[in-house]
């Protein structure tokens, strides 16, 4: 079984490119923290490699941007090259099959102090007092989800 899952920020802009036949593709890094902190307590991060390709490449070089949180589930994919010098060249990517939008336009926006226009949904999002966006996994939805055992009785 070859299956990767990755939660990192965009180390850099992706930029689109496009094969000779016409295919488009993206290659980008993601910076990964490790679970554990170093000597000096601090965390290290991991620098990913991932390629996407065809719509998933058009629409992560669209909507993503340099420190952007995403979510990642792809296969560890191998390759070789020779360098202009001759010599042999191994690579280790991620080969995407499915991506995640982690954090809301409003947060990321926030982050990355954009002239982003809020949308109605982003007022909605700031107004709502019983929503807290980083710790609510059904946040994006819109309304608050109550979890409630009583209706099984």
């Amino acid at each position: 079984m070859n299956k990767v899952l990755l939660l990192g920020r965009l180390t850099a802009k992706p930029e689109l490119r496009y094969t000779q036949q016409n295919t488009a593709y993206v290659r980008f890094s993601i910076a990964v923290n490790r679970n554990f902190a170093n000597a000096d307590g601090k965390r290290d991060a991991d620098f990913i490699n991932v390629v996407a390709w065809r719509k998933q490449a058009e629409t992560i070089s669209k909507y993503f941007d340099k420190g952007n949180l995403i979510a990642i589930e792809g296969r560890l994919q191998t390759g070789n090259y020779d360098d202009k010098d001759g010599n042999k060249r191994y690579t280790m990517d991620v080969a995407l099959d499915n991506f995640e939008f982690v954090e809301s336009k409003s947060a990321r926006a926030m982050q990355d102090n954009s002239n982003y226009e809020p949308t109605p949904y982003d007022y909605q999002e700031q107004n709502s007092q019983e929503v807290n966006i980083e710790n609510d996994p059904f946040a994006e939805f819109g309304d608050s989800v109550s979890i409630d055992d009583n209706f099984l009785e």
